[in-house]
């Protein structure tokens, strides 16, 4: 992180807070992975509280609410789309996550792979707007996309297993 950009992020703020996935994104070494992993248990204790329904609704609420808070945080550290910004990928593994075929440890890992997969390497249209999309909608958008990628691969694959059982 650079010296300006830490010195402006305030974990005591509760826009840079959410936006840092509650510190998750402040980790020095692959911290977008680390924004993955703590959207897993939020993402368990979502689903053992509210039905497929509510979730899809916080989800939404969710992705308009990072919008916000992402380009706030951007704004106010002076950096576009920094690392320690981590609630897209929060929200980016939610979306993936809510489309697991069962909510077993092992789809959970595929997901997660294929997540952190999509979101390093941000194929076709995800680097596109990595790229030109600028603001909270850039920053999020190409989590969104990465997220409803894995969802679609998973259900592909698990329709494969389907079909040859």
């Amino acid at each position: 992180m650079t010296n300006y950009a830490k010195n402006r992020l305030k974990l005591f703020n509760p826009l840079h807070l959410l936006a840092t996935g509650f510190g998750s994104g402040m980790f020095y070494w692959m911290p977008g992975t680390a924004g993955s992993l703590v959207a897993i248990p939020l993402w368990w204790i979502l689903i053992s509280l509210f039905h497929w329904s509510c979730n899809v609704l916080i989800l939404i609420f969710s992705i308009i609410l990072g919008i916000y808070v992402c380009h706030k945080t951007a704004c106010h550290i002076g950096v576009h789309d920094h690392s320690c910004i981590v609630l897209d990928e929060l929200v980016g593994m939610w979306i993936t996550l809510i489309m697991l075929p069962n909510n077993n440890i092992i789809w959970i890992i595929i997901g997660f792979i294929l997540f952190r997969y999509l979101d390093i390497c941000k194929p076709g249209p995800i680097i596109w707007c990595h790229r030109k999309i600028k603001g909270g909608i850039g920053i999020i958008i190409d989590d969104v996309i990465a997220g409803i990628i894995a969802a679609i691969i998973i259900r592909m694959i698990y329709s494969l297993g389907s079909f040859f059982r």
